[in-house]
């Protein structure tokens, strides 16, 4: 099985049936749209049909608007169009991680070049939604509440586990958020699956908050990587 094959076996064998706290849910994109599914395998295929060994990158869970709907990591359908040339029909977001992480594929030198070296997924792969008081519908992260981290922990486990046997690079992995790498440290300090750790800020941070120092957080991305590569 080519690397493609072996992610997109993940993806749509992947199903959570773990407890979860008082509102919250857990969205899984491959079965809310027939579509997902379809660019998701047109994707994979298209970056991924090989067996290299490639360098991992940690982020949180799926937004709604990114791989919520895609099924592709910080991916949402406008750069899935306008940079892989992908189109997804019956869907139309837009996602601030998504814009920012390709801005840095663009400045490492394009999206086959950075996806046939790097491989980003979550410990947790699919997207939390959480009620709020006006009884709405938003996005929440593993780590938001101690007691639901606690509730999805053996299952962020074993999906890190099956992202390893992809075919990942263990040496040294890069982790999106200072928060979500608190967690994955307390992961790494019981199981050994990495190395290393490096941490770098989280992509929806930086566009949301730091957008006039963007281009030192881009260089501080490409810093990391091409330091991972050189070794």
């Amino acid at each position: 099985m080519s690397f493609a094959d072996k992610i997109i076996t993940f993806n749509t064998q992947l199903k959570y049936q773990g407890n979860l706290l008082e509102g919250f849910q857990v969205l899984n994109p491959y079965l809310n749209n027939p579509e997902t599914l379809t660019v998701m395998r047109r994707f994979y295929h298209k970056y991924y049909n090989d067996n290299n060994q490639r360098k991992f990158i940690i982020g949180i869970n799926p937004s709604r608007n990114g791989a919520g709907v895609t099924g592709i990591p910080f991916t949402d359908t406008k750069r899935l169009k306008s940079v892989c040339g992908i189109e997804m029909k019956s869907a139309h977001t837009h996602e601030i991680s998504s814009v920012y992480l390709y801005d840095v594929i663009e400045a490492f030198g394009g999206a086959e070049k950075f996806y046939h070296q790097f491989y980003i997924n979550s410990p947790f792969p699919l997207a939390i939604i959480r009620r709020t008081k006006g009884n709405n519908w938003v996005n929440a992260n593993y780590y938001d509440d101690k007691n639901l981290f606690t509730h999805v922990k053996n299952f962020m486990i074993a999906s890190l586990k099956d992202h390893i046997t992809l075919g990942l690079n263990t040496d040294e992995v890069f982790v999106l958020g200072v928060k979500n790498a608190y967690f994955i440290k307390k992961i790494n300090e019981e199981m050994n699956f990495f190395n290393k750790i490096t941490v770098l800020e989280h992509p929806r941070y930086i566009q949301q908050y730091k957008s006039k120092e963007k281009q030192l957080y881009i260089d501080k991305y490409l810093l990391a990587f091409e330091g991972m590569l050189e070794r």
